[in-house]
């Protein structure tokens, strides 16, 4: 308020003074056009890609962020304030031994969990404005380049402190490297959000320790990698003997399926052949068995018509001698010689005793 009132003031006392001069009817008109001109070029801004703009009134403190490129108008007379913030990435830069500009800071010194010291030589921060926060960042740092100052206060404290969590051994594993530094710019962005600036990306190379220990991780690199070797080698070498051991029960499966399949068609063979000759015994044996039962027939029969010839002979017999038995003895011997007709019987004489005194003949039948 009090500018537009000294504007106003100076504004009134310039016509006064020409006034007391005389200018003229054209003169006024030119002097109007003047100001009019001046008035256009200093009512409006222009916002480049990359950039926004802060528009302060003045008179009511109200602050307006424009994101979008091209003219920005302000109120003539000092009613408006506009300030224009490069939001575009930038960088923040660690290196060297000593200081050159707010971007430009000596290399990062760091001081491990185990008491040795390791450096960074060429650390990079990128980072930029917020966009629809670049009044945080004027309001907190100032106009035009002042938000920069704010990364050389956090920036170098945090990247000691969270890389400082690790030793020397463990910083120089990638993982926890990667991991140390992902945390540094959580840490960043927590403290600088506020004020209306982030951290896009931290660029660490990798740490650097004396000689001596250069030359250990060196050889622990080269230990490290023939492992990764050996391993690789062991690996494949368990594939080797996993695809062999495939190869070999593969082949050994073939030769059981080959055995098994020459056994079942063996074993059916026999199966097949021991039908056959159960068929064959069991034809035999009924063939022999109705054989010998049609022979024990016969022969049964035989022996019944045997026995019954038998039996009508022994009573043919038996009634003969029966008949006989009621004959005379005379009867008897004619028959008797009758059956003996035609038989020689040779006689000899015998003693009665060793020296016998005389021979007694005697007559059978009536041989003559």
């Amino acid at each position: 308020m009090a500018q537009v009132i000294k504007f106003a003031g100076s504004a009134a006392g310039f016509f006064e003074r020409l006034r007391k001069r005389g200018l003229g009817t054209i003169g006024w008109v030119v002097l109007a056009l003047v100001v009019l001109g001046v008035t256009l070029s200093t009512s409006f801004v222009v916002i480049q890609p990359g950039e926004v703009a802060v528009r302060i009134n003045n008179l009511t403190g109200k602050r307006d962020t424009i994101v979008q490129p091209g003219l920005v108008m302000r109120a003539p007379f000092g009613l408006h304030s506009i300030y224009v913030v490069d939001a575009s990435p930038q960088t923040f830069v660690m290196t060297g031994t000593k200081n050159t500009d707010d971007l430009h800071v000596s290399e990062l010194t760091v001081r491990a969990s185990d008491g040795s010291n390791f450096l960074f030589n060429d650390t990079t921060i990128i980072f930029q404005v917020l966009g629809d926060k670049a009044e945080d960042a004027v309001r907190d740092a100032g106009p035009t380049t002042a938000f920069r100052r704010w990364l050389r206060p956090y920036a170098r404290s945090i990247l000691r402190d969270e890389f400082g969590r690790e030793s020397t051994i463990t910083v120089s594993n990638p993982a926890n490297f990667g991991a140390a530094t992902e945390r540094a710019r959580t840490r960043l962005n927590a403290l600088l959000e506020p004020h209306g600036i982030i951290v896009t990306q931290i660029v660490t190379p990798r740490p650097r320790f004396s000689d001596e220990y250069e030359n250990l991780i060196e050889s622990r690199n080269e230990a490290d990698n023939q492992l990764v070797v050996i391993s690789s080698d062991l690996a494949r070498a368990g594939t080797d003997r996993s695809r062999r051991l495939a190869e070999v029960d593969r082949d050994q499966n073939r030769v059981i399926q080959e055995k098994r399949a020459e056994l079942e068609a063996a074993l059916a063979t026999a199966v097949a052949e021991q039908a056959e000759t159960t068929r064959q015994a069991d034809g035999y044996r009924i063939d022999t068995v109705a054989k010998g039962q049609a022979a024990l027939a016969s022969a049964e029969r035989r022996a019944a018509e045997l026995r019954g010839q038998l039996t009508a002979d022994l009573g043919a017999q038996k009634a003969s001698i029966d008949a006989f038995a009621n004959q005379p003895v005379e009867r008897v011997m004619e028959r008797l010689g009758t059956k003996l007709s035609g038989v020689t019987i040779g006689i000899q004489p015998y003693a009665r005793d060793g020296s016998p005194s005389r021979i007694q003949l005697e007559q059978v039948g009536g041989a003559p």
